[in-house]
């Protein structure tokens, strides 16, 4: 039997997640309040629609969680990244590659384009925060074995990213041909 909740039981579960959850979606949108909210919104929309039915989950923050990153992952595949620098990107930093809302944008859509396994592991390490360590112990791995996974997903997700990244400079000479030698001759 479904356990269903009264009206102040909804609330004070809405009291004791929302917090939590908007802290979960803002940072994988860099921070993005209005996204964010509509993110959030559309999560609680969904447990709306589905608690009545089927009950309230014994970790209502566990599901809302779940549902949020289901919707992340629809957001992003849905939209289309703007072109960003690669030196805003640096994957290899510790800490999120996707603090501001540009970055965190083409990080969410690439993650959106990789396999779920590589995705966890790539939102435990940067936007959770969590060490190899901890991740490890999680997963009952070696923090070998996690830095190995890290760096293939890292790769992964750096190949999904190409497409996105605007060319520096230089890349963008020598797409329209033009070399250095031409460029010295037509300034002098």
């Amino acid at each position: 039997m479904p356990r269903l909740l009264s009206e102040d039981e909804l609330l004070l579960t809405y009291r004791q997640t929302i917090q939590p959850l908007y802290r979960f979606v803002s940072r994988r949108v860099g921070g993005d309040a209005a996204l964010a909210e509509d993110l959030v919104q559309e999560t609680w929309m969904r447990a709306l629609d589905t608690w009545p039915a089927r009950g309230v989950p014994d970790d209502p923050l566990a599901w809302l969680v779940r549902v949020a990153r289901n919707v992340l992952v629809s957001h992003f595949r849905r939209s289309a990244p703007m072109l960003v620098a690669p030196a805003t990107l640096d994957l290899e930093a510790a800490g999120s590659p996707a603090g501001a809302p540009d970055a965190a944008a083409v990080v969410g859509w690439g993650l959106a384009q990789v396999s779920r396994r590589h995705a966890d592991l790539l939102e435990a390490f940067y936007f959770d925060g969590k060490s190899t360590s901890e991740i490890a112990r999680e997963r009952s791995l070696s923090e070998r074995a996690v830095e190995g996974r890290l760096h293939r997903a890292r790769a992964v997700l750096k190949k999904k990213l190409i497409r996105v990244l605007k060319p520096s400079a230089p890349q963008e000479r020598a797409a329209r041909g033009e070399t250095e030698h031409a460029r010295s001759t037509r300034t002098s």
